[in-house]
């Protein structure tokens, strides 16, 4: 029973020993086994012995400052884990005050500043957030694209002169570091236009510098236009001679600075080049300088005022009587650009006719209004119109112009032999209500 005992109780006792020793009954496994029950047993009076003296050999360790080195140890675990003041010092309260370590609300007392909100937080609230703007991105325009951009809208701008609707469609674009480029085609399309382009595309220049446009980037865009001239000349044989007047108007409104042409003084080496430059100086030394580039290109179209559209077409006239030539006269008036006005220019040659002496005036007259109406340069309403105009007027006429009605009757007659007026415009012509005698030069008949 005391072996029995002794088996489950995993140990024997001294008695049990010296009894097997002396009855010498051991075999091989049976003392292994109980050399193995000995180590377990001197184990377990290790661990019950030191976890009694722990806590005093951790609270003198602490105060003569020696660790344990050893990391397997169960000593030297709690040192390096243990959260408690090494020194002894303190009474166990948290460190900082409660305002330490990850997940915490602070010290008591706190004030927190103000944070903006983040819009990739996953609770970000817009409509808590007030009123959200939205900003519209827009991309730069590459060269192929501003070029199919900009041709339709300074197109448009040739039609209807508006400049400040110009400004706001190029506000709308993203035009980047090719902004200057604007005024380079604007130019360059103007070139093939007509006079009234090049005034309109002046005044655009002129109204967008300091807006859009800034005195670098016309600059620039000049510059890149003097380099382009050779390739220019071969669509417009006169481009060196329009650009210096689109430069020097440009400097006269303050679009290009005074000392562009300066930067160019014994540098350029292209003769076209050098002619537009040499022109653009040349016209900024005339006197009286501001005024005569105003109308560097003429005011084109329906911006002339009506009295200067009557001078010119009066002078149109007068050469015409002296030189004889039609096709000068017709040049002179396409340049003008106003077809709806041609009405004044009939008036004008029919109240010629009756003011000059002789028959060459009229003859010439009739070689001219029958050229006009041939090329279709002046329509059957602004014939119309124009003859009409005077039929109207004969009665104040004959007072400076005793005979006008009788040159007026021979005018008429003529132009409807020649085709150039209808029938029922030369039956509308007024004839006197009295009957005219000889003294008023009818050849010796008396008509009724």
């Amino acid at each position: 029973e005391g072996q029995g005992k002794g088996e489950e109780d995993g140990s024997y006792g001294s008695e049990d020993l010296n009894e097997l020793e002396v009855n010498g009954n051991w075999t091989p496994q049976e003392k292994a086994l109980h050399e193995a029950r000995l180590k377990a047993k001197a184990k377990r009076r290790l661990r019950k012995s030191s976890s009694r003296d722990s806590n005093r050999e951790s609270f003198s360790d602490s105060v003569s400052g020696e660790l344990s080195t050893d990391p397997h140890s169960p000593k030297g675990k709690n040192a390096v884990n243990d959260r408690k003041s090494r020194t002894g010092k303190g009474r166990g309260l948290p460190k900082k005050g409660g305002a330490g370590g990850k997940g915490v609300w602070g010290a008591a007392g706190m004030v927190y500043e103000v944070e903006e909100p983040d819009a990739k937080d996953p609770n970000y609230d817009e409509s808590s957030q007030g009123d959200t703007v939205y900003a519209t991105v827009v991309p730069e325009l590459d060269e192929r694209e501003l070029e199919k951009t900009i041709n339709p809208i300074v197109q448009e701008y040739f039609e209807h002169g508006d400049t400040k609707e110009v400004e706001m469609l190029l506000k709308e674009l993203n035009l980047g570091h090719h902004k200057y480029e604007f005024s380079s085609l604007a130019v360059s399309l103007s070139l093939e236009g007509k006079a009234s382009h090049r005034e309109l595309t002046s005044r655009l220049l002129s109204d967008l510098s300091g807006k859009v446009l800034s005195e670098k980037d016309m600059s620039r865009a000049f510059d890149k236009m003097l380099k382009e001239l050779p390739d220019l000349i071969l669509d417009t044989p006169e481009a060196p001679q329009m650009l210096g007047q689109f430069i020097a108007r440009a400097i006269a409104d303050h679009a290009l600075p005074m000392s562009f042409l300066d930067c160019y003084k014994g540098k350029v080496d292209c003769d076209h080049a050098r002619a537009a430059l040499d022109r653009a100086s040349v016209l900024l030394s005339m006197k009286r300088k501001i005024m005569r580039l105003d109308n560097v290109w003429g005011v084109g179209g329906g911006q002339r005022p009506v009295k200067h559209l009557i001078k010119e077409m009066n002078l149109l006239l007068k050469e015409y009587l002296v030189s004889g030539e039609l096709s000068e006269a017709e040049h002179c008036l396409r340049d003008l650009e106003v077809p709806h006005f041609h009405h004044e220019l009939v008036y004008e040659a029919v109240v010629m006719v009756l003011e000059s002496t002789g028959d060459i005036a009229l003859q010439m007259m009739v070689k001219l209004l029958k050229a006009f109406w041939q090329t279709g340069l002046i329509t059957l309403d602004q014939m119309n119109r124009g003859f009409q105009r005077v039929y109207d007027e004969l009665p104040e006429i004959n007072l400076d112009v005793p005979h006008a009605h009788s040159i007026m009757e021979t005018f008429v007659d003529l132009c409807y032999q020649e085709s150039v007026i209808t029938k029922q415009l030369r039956d509308s012509c007024p004839t006197r209500g009295r009957k005219r005698f000889v003294s008023e030069g009818d050849g010796g008949i008396v008509k009724s």
